[in-house]
């Protein structure tokens, strides 16, 4: 199923050009996957897709129906309380054709087919936040897409940064970590910078040591592959201050609130696949 990752080939419409969808349409330009005038958008923002037309010369649409016009694939990058009033309008111009993607947290594939019309071409995927910069990671999960969709949408998740496969059951949990995980570390980062600052360092400093001392150490484990808790190992000599450290923040239950943080998020993604 998960082949060598090909061209995209037709037109893209995204409906939503918000962050993330900007994040998409910079990685296909950017990788060369797709021309810009093979991508449109549109969104409920004039000032927004006039900034998105100057800075990566893409189309733009006053309205959902006119994007999706001459698309081969539509990509739903909106909120899930949105997806309700989306589908509605364009569900009836949807053609056996179209490849439909979507990115809305927790609503289901048999949700969206209904909402749809019943159209089996449908991929749902979770990207996160670091696909801002093209180094994000995107689940995508399909019940009914052929091979070659899938490789279609293989290859524009991997223009902004690691595709991984999982099974439907599993995409609430996938956005209670990765999804909202990026806000995880950014608030465990700004705590190290905090840290640092009430021991005397300059902020910038403490800041740029945090970014960097986070950056480095997700770097090792991606490229020695090895468990987390042995890298941890090696930092962690008999009695020195990482032992120690260690220790207060097992004292103040840091590992168990991010599980706990992971499970909520992961509960909240569950409600809003049923609103």
């Amino acid at each position: 199923m998960k082949g060598a990752a090909k061209k995209v080939t037709g037109s893209i419409a995204f409906i939503g050009a918000g962050n993330m969808g900007e994040a998409i349409i910079r990685g296909l330009i950017e990788s060369d996957l797709l021309h810009p005038d093979k991508i449109i958008a549109s969104d409920t923002r004039k000032d927004r897709l006039s900034y998105l037309e100057t800075r990566y010369r893409i189309s733009t649409a006053p309205d959902n129906l006119k994007a999706i016009e001459k698309a081969k694939i539509i990509l739903l990058a909106v909120k899930p309380q949105n997806i309700l009033k989306v589908a509605e309008e364009i569900s009836k111009y949807i053609a056996p054709d179209m490849l439909v993607i979507s990115i809305a947290a927790g609503v289901s594939l048999a949700r969206l087919n209904g909402l749809l019309g019943g159209t089996n071409r449908i991929v749902r995927v979770m990207p996160n936040t670091p696909a801002l910069v093209l180094q994000g990671v995107t689940c995508v999960c399909t019940d009914d897409a052929d091979n070659g969709d899938i490789e279609t949408v293989e290859a524009i998740f991997k223009s902004i940064g690691k595709v991984v496969f999982v099974e439907e059951r599993h995409m609430d949990a996938v956005t209670g970590l990765s999804g909202s995980g990026p806000a995880y570390f950014f608030l465990i980062l700004e705590a190290l910078a905090d840290g640092g600052v009430k021991m005397g360092l300059p902020r910038t400093v403490a800041l740029d040591l945090a970014v960097q001392t986070m950056k480095g150490s997700a770097a090792l484990i991606a490229e020695f592959a090895r468990h987390p808790g042995e890298l941890k190992d090696m930092v962690a000599s008999p009695g020195g201050t990482t032992i120690w450290g260690l220790h207060a923040l097992e004292k103040m239950g840091v590992r168990g609130a991010l599980i706990e943080a992971v499970e909520s998020a992961t509960l909240r993604s569950r409600e809003l696949g049923k609103n």
